[in-house]
Parts: C-alpha cells; sequence; structure tokens
C-alpha cells in the first residue's frame, strides 16, 4: 500500500494515466458488469434491483452514444452542404452588413429601415474619413432602400473611383431617430473554410462569413 502511495503522489494531480482511457465507452461498461456477475458470491447474488438498476444505466450510454454519432454525422453533412453551397457562390453578387461602397461612376449604398421613416439622409465619406458628400433623401419605407450615389462631392466635383464609407440617419414622424442597419455589396471571387466557418471574399477585398450573407442578387 506505501509503494502505491508514493507512486501515485509522485504523478501530477489530474494526470491522465499511461495507455489508459479516461472515458468508458458501452464496450467498457458492459465488460465491468459482466466481470462483475462472474465475481458475484452464488451463495448471496447481486439484488435484482440493483442489476436492473445498472442494466438501466448501460442502456442509457448506449443511447446517448448512439445520439452523440448520430449529431456527429449530422454536424458533417450540413458542413459539406454548407460548403457546397458556397462554392456554387463564386461569380455571384451578394449583400452583406458593411459601410462601404465602391465607386466606379457611381456607387449603389443600400441600408434597411426597422420602420417607415419620415426623414432620411446619407453622408459619403473618402478614405480618410472626410465628408465629402450629403444627401437628403425624405421619406423612406421601412425595408429594405438604397442611395445611388453620381460620385460627386458637394461642389459638384467628380471623385475618383475607389472605396468610400457611408452613414444613414433618420427620423420618425416624432423626430426620434431610426437605427438604419447599412449594407454593402460585393461580387464572391473566393471562399475559404476555416475552423469550421465558411468565409467568402469579395471583389473589394472584403471577407465575410457566410451566414452574415443578406442577399444573393445573381451573376456579377
Amino acid at each position: 500500500m506505501e509503494i502505491t502511495s508514493a507512486t501515485n503522489a509522485a504523478q501530477p494531480a489530474g494526470a491522465a494515466t499511461t495507455g489508459a482511457s479516461q472515458t468508458l465507452g458501452e464496450n467498457d461498461f458492459l465488460k465491468l458488469l459482466t466481470a462483475q456477475m462472474q465475481a458475484q458470491d452464488p451463495l448471496n447474488p447481486m439484488d435484482s434491483a440493483n442489476f436492473a438498476a445498472q442494466l438501466a444505466q448501460f442502456s442509457s450510454v448506449e443511447q446517448l452514444t448512439n445520439i452523440n454519432t448520430k449529431l456527429t454525422n449530422l454536424a458533417a453533412s450540413q458542413a459539406s452542404l454548407q460548403n457546397t453551397m458556397a462554392s456554387d457562390l463564386i461569380g455571384k453578387k451578394v449583400t452583406v452588413a458593411g459601410n462601404t461602397a465602391t465607386l466606379n461612376g457611381q456607387a449603389v449604398m443600400p441600408y434597411t429601415l426597422p420602420s417607415d421613416a419620415s426623414s432620411v439622409a446619407v453622408s459619403v465619406y473618402d478614405a480618410n474619413g472626410t465628408l465629402v458628400r450629403t444627401a437628403v433623401l425624405g421619406q423612406k419605407a421601412a425595408g429594405n432602400n438604397s442611395y445611388t450615389w453620381d460620385g460627386k462631392d458637394q461642389s459638384g466635383n467628380t471623385l475618383p473611383a475607389g472605396q468610400y464609407g457611408f452613414a444613414i440617419s433618420a427620423a420618425d414622424g416624432s423626430g426620434q431617430a431610426i437605427a438604419a442597419t447599412t449594407l454593402t455589396s460585393g461580387t464572391v471571387t473566393g471562399i475559404s473554410f476555416n475552423n469550421n466557418v465558411t468565409s467568402l471574399t469579395l471583389d473589394n477585398m472584403m471577407q465575410v462569413q457566410l451566414g452574415d450573407v443578406h442577399e444573393i442578387s445573381g451573376g456579377a
């Protein structure tokens, strides 16, 4: 007993036993139950209620193992299906949450409103964060909306092509602010899979997760 205690004391707390699994599966449980039955005293056999309880435990372990296997297979199937769907998006135009737009002659700046707005305004910023244009859009209904910018600043000068940021301010009839959600669009040029997360690379160099896509509008 002293030798055993010394050996265990030398082993760090929480360390796993070398070569031994720390998890009992249904086969291990069945072996233990069989060994217990073989070692029982024939003149004093195991209590029937205790035996039934152990059988119920074995049944529960088996059911949990089967459920875990099915869930693992389902997750793998869903991941495979998601990857296939993502691959089909190559060359498609998607809309995701964001506040940038690409100016190439003109730029479309989509946004959504949770309720009707009596006044909506858009502010456009260049790559340095400088305000270059504001526009009053008037009344807008709840749902999907967009502003098409002609690429000109507040003085009517045509600005160079590139990425611009934008913000939407909105208010209802009583002047209370309405939180608008700005969106951005781009064409999917690549797919990446990391840690079970599917990401899309857009032509504007943005990278977004598949679950963040609001709309797929077809080809480029």
